[in-house]
């Protein structure tokens, strides 16, 4: 999945116009678009939604970032959302593999009362939003087979360390921040999961959204979270391999196969070790799946 779109759980407009918007998946919120008096409304629009949603064919990935274990809202979300079927909760503000542990608990026990097959909803941490979970992102590894991705957030981190910013004059992530990216890029490759890129606020730059989608594709994230439907087709289409990619992939691939045991190739006058081999089969795995 290259593309994540964030929609507002108590808004029909944009959840039905979010799913015609080629996203890979939607995000179903419940956390930081919904005021505090309207989380149980908000509960029921996103049950609503996601009982029609879940049948159509075909639909994209369908999330719904609940709110955070620290808020002691989370138990009223898995109650209210469980038995729409989602396919995945996104969880903000997690702090290591421990708070995985402790959602995959939650969610067995739903899964259990609705009748739903062990594991058949995933979990979406939001690996970077607290200082402490800065510590821990590398304790994602094995702790639940329901870890789908890692991906992180600026926002809630630069609230929390007081900062009057998160990103330089030119949209540039300040340091702090960069390292939180590393961190979540680190840790998913750790737990051998996919790991998806921030949002983007300014949607209407589309030019400096584009920039990010790239820099980030070009650093190993796998897709990105969007706040706008605008920004879903730059993000399907730099996340999508190109016909050259794949064609250097599959030559880098042929190339170790004609020489079983070598430990280095040359294509075109440029040497290839294993680590070049092992990103390109990586990269023919994405297209195939």
């Amino acid at each position: 999945m290259r593309s994540f779109l964030f929609t507002p759980a108590d808004n029909a407009k944009k959840l039905e116009r979010a799913m015609t918007s080629g996203a890979d998946a939607v995000i179903v919120d419940l956390e930081d678009s919904i005021a505090p008096d309207g989380k149980a409304r908000a509960r029921e629009s996103a049950v609503a939604f996601l009982k029609e949603a879940v049948a159509t064919t075909p639909r994209p990935y369908l999330l719904v970032r609940v709110n955070g274990l620290q808020t002691g809202l989370t138990d009223a979300d898995l109650d209210a959302i469980a038995i729409a079927r989602p396919d995945a909760v996104m969880l903000p503000k997690a702090e290591g593999g421990a708070s995985v542990i402790h959602t995959d608990a939650k969610l067995a026990v739903r899964e259990a009362i609705n009748g739903i097959p062990d594991g058949h909803i995933k979990i979406l941490p939001l690996a970077t939003e607290t200082a402490a979970a800065l510590f821990l992102t590398g304790t994602f590894a094995g702790a639940s087979a329901r870890l789908m991705a890692l991906t992180w957030g600026a926002e809630d981190l630069s609230a929390e360390l007081g900062a009057h910013a998160n990103r330089d004059a030119r949209g540039r992530w300040l340091d702090p921040y960069r390292l939180a990216r590393v961190l979540c890029l680190a840790g998913a490759a750790s737990a051998q999961v996919p790991a998806i890129d921030t949002v983007y606020v300014d949607f209407r730059n589309a030019d400096g959204f584009r920039r990010e989608c790239e820099d980030a594709c070009r650093d190993g994230f796998l897709g990105k979270m969007a706040i706008h439907p605008s920004q879903v087709p730059i993000i399907n289409e730099v996340f999508t391999p190109s016909a050259e990619a794949i064609a250097h992939a599959q030559a880098v691939v042929d190339a170790f196969a004609a020489k079983p045991g070598a430990g280095v190739v040359g294509i075109g006058g440029v040497m290839y070790d294993r680590p070049h081999l092992v990103r390109a089969e990586q990269l023919l795995g994405r297209v195939r799946s």
